[in-house]
């Protein structure tokens, strides 16, 4: 793992942003594996603004979403893949071709993570990954359980998730369950780029980078992959020891 230290989100989202702004630049035809929530969104502001000034394009990426809620209309607000169209994808020139995501609507998780898993086989494996962390450790929706998970699978969402993420549904109940890519599938990823910001994720970030490597905190998986770069702030970053 190689752990930079910034002052803020907005320094993160330049250096991070950069980063997948080159690698789309080197490899026009990368696979890209997106995460939703609040962190990267700096880092998808500065894509955005490359690709404004006619510094990249994106036309030919593929693109991997790592989860989404089940139970919700694909077109909702409060869904994933509308928070990647109006944060990213409807800003940049992404072909609606290429956007993948798994389908929360199933009535067979099973045969949709089997889609899911050969969809991203067919694409030569993402390239790259982004990744965040929940304050209970988990990635994607991998939630902390007994054993790591593989590939996609039918979450139910723990409360602390529940509770960190009802303030973006209002006072309509959030989903209790979401399809989510496995630990499997995301360590098979080339390359991940992690980000997390604020003090509400220090426990999380410290137990993933100088914790054991356990289920019970998910993203100290990431300890064991070969090309991890962690992006993280003053305040996330509070609680290691080093």
């Amino acid at each position: 793992m190689e752990v930079k230290i910034f002052n803020n989100e907005q320094e993160i989202g330049e250096a991070m942003g950069q980063v997948l702004v080159d690698y789309a630049k080197a490899n026009p035809k990368a696979v890209m594996g997106f995460a939703t929530g609040m962190s990267p969104v700096p880092t998808y502001n500065k894509m955005v603004s490359e690709y404004e000034k006619g510094n990249v394009s994106f036309k030919d990426v593929t693109t991997f979403n790592l989860d989404e809620y089940c139970d919700l209309p694909k077109e909702d607000k409060n869904s994933f893949y509308m928070f990647m169209v109006d944060n990213l994808f409807g800003r940049a020139d992404f072909s609606d071709d290429n956007i993948n995501f798994l389908d929360g609507n199933v009535e067979d998780p099973e045969a949709e993570s089997a889609r899911y898993a050969e969809a991203i086989k067919n694409a030569g494996g993402i390239d790259i990954q982004i990744l965040g962390i929940g304050t209970n450790g988990h990635i994607g929706f991998n939630e902390p359980a007994d054993e790591f998970t593989d590939e996609a699978f039918k979450v139910k969402l723990t409360e602390s998730t529940i509770a960190s993420n009802q303030k973006f549904f209002g006072d309509v109940p959030m989903p209790r369950y979401a399809m989510t890519m496995g630990i499997g599938s995301i360590m098979r990823a080339k390359k991940i780029v992690f980000v997390a910001t604020g003090e509400g994720k220090a426990d999380a970030v410290k137990g993933m980078i100088e914790g054991e490597v356990t289920p019970k905190c998910p993203a100290s998986i990431l300890q064991q992959h070969d090309d991890v770069t962690i992006f993280i702030d003053k305040a996330a970053a509070s609680k290691l020891s080093k």
